[in-house]
């Protein structure tokens, strides 16, 4: 493997997820600017009807800056009435509007729980319901396609998971279900997130679901899982992927230990835990960590000792690859990056009515 792995960043995750959006955005303001045509004209395009108030006479595009990059809108060109949306600050206002990035019109457009609650689009008319089910369906497909596309990366050696908790509605209840999220490194170091799905939990049997979709679309060649310490996750990659080792994210590790450390003692043994992965080698590592147990002892910190002692080994697996590679291998902080920014994009939502709204 390259080593590209430790030259890339976190815009390469966001890009992707930014151009899925950009096009969906797209896709459905021009859908609205077609229903707003057929509002004002009492007509669908080709409809022969005596209340038709004005005819088409083709489109002529226009750019508009959103938060998710430049859309081209196809604004209809309409004889015999005027083509203009109920609010002076729409988006066929002025030149300037044009120009304005605007995550409001960008997130009402986008489809998600937040169409059924507010249904309004960025120039401030209502939309039917009718309309937004059919924008909703259409975007449906172009998500499940990307959901389920054939993974073409070749073996990817280095795959992180993790599990986001978002709540929907669920048998007329509302709980907090889990999204189960894959990113990968394949063999020329390139990133690439595998999808998500929804589990109920984070149990096993949602894990060997989700493994099991996501290797039947072509993930190969796993040599190395990044994750939380999940029992359900941990059972799942040894029925899955017997030949794939664990790492244990070392963030999560150290939080772990800081559970059970006073306030006033976490710096220090921050400290001291780094020191344990700063080393050369994976023997120097382990003779750190008993030097580290030891003197958490000496600390009368007796059970931040035993969870070093006990879960240490877990989070020295990237040791036995290419150097190179340690720093990005060791945490699950790219995967960490991603749910952030799945739950800054959701947190306008809420509550999701069904499973296919996250």
């Amino acid at each position: 493997m390259s080593e590209k792995i430790v030259q890339l960043n976190e815009e390469v995750i966001k890009g992707q997820i930014k151009e899925l959006v950009r096009g969906r955005v797209e896709e459905t303001l021009n859908e609205l600017l077609e229903k707003e045509a057929e509002s004002l004209t009492q007509a669908a395009r080709y409809e022969r009807s005596e209340i038709r108030q004005g005819y088409r006479s083709g489109h002529y595009d226009r750019n508009l800056t959103t938060t998710s990059g430049d859309v081209t809108l196809h604004m209809p060109r309409l004889k015999g009435v005027s083509f203009e949306t109920p609010s002076s600050s729409g988006i066929v206002a002025g030149r300037e509007a044009w120009r304005r990035p605007s995550s409001r019109c960008t997130w009402r457009a986008f489809p998600c729980a937040g169409w059924r609650t507010s249904r309004r689009h960025c120039w401030g008319s209502k939309v039917s319901p009718a309309t937004i089910s059919e924008l909703n369906k259409k975007a449906y497909v172009h998500i499940e396609d990307w959901r389920n596309r054939p993974l073409q990366g070749g073996h990817y050696p280095y795959v992180y998971v993790d599990g986001i908790y978002l709540r929907r509605n669920w048998g007329g209840e509302y709980e907090n279900v889990a999204v189960l999220v894959a990113i990968a490194v394949n063999e020329d170091g390139f990133r690439e997130v595998l999808g998500a799905a929804e589990g109920m939990k984070e149990d096993k049997a949602s894990w060997v679901s989700f493994f099991q979709w996501l290797r039947g679309r072509g993930l190969d060649g796993v040599k190395l899982i990044v994750g939380d310490k999940c029992m359900g996750m941990l059972e799942a990659v040894g029925e899955v992927f017997p030949d794939a080792k664990y790492q244990r994210c070392t963030v999560h590790f150290y939080r772990n230990v800081f559970s059970v450390v006073p306030k006033s003692k976490v710096k220090i043994v921050a400290k001291m835990l780094k020191a344990i992965h700063a080393q050369e080698s994976k023997k120097a590592s382990r003779e750190k960590a008993k030097a580290v147990v030891a003197e958490l002892r000496a600390m009368k910190l007796k059970e931040a000792a035993k969870k070093v002692e006990d879960g240490i080994e877990e989070t020295l697996t990237y040791c036995d690859f290419p150097s190179e590679h340690w720093t990005r291998i060791r945490t699950n902080n790219v995967i960490e990056r991603l749910n952030r920014e799945i739950r800054r994009r959701t947190r306008v939502v809420g509550t999701f009515p069904d499973g296919n709204s996250p």
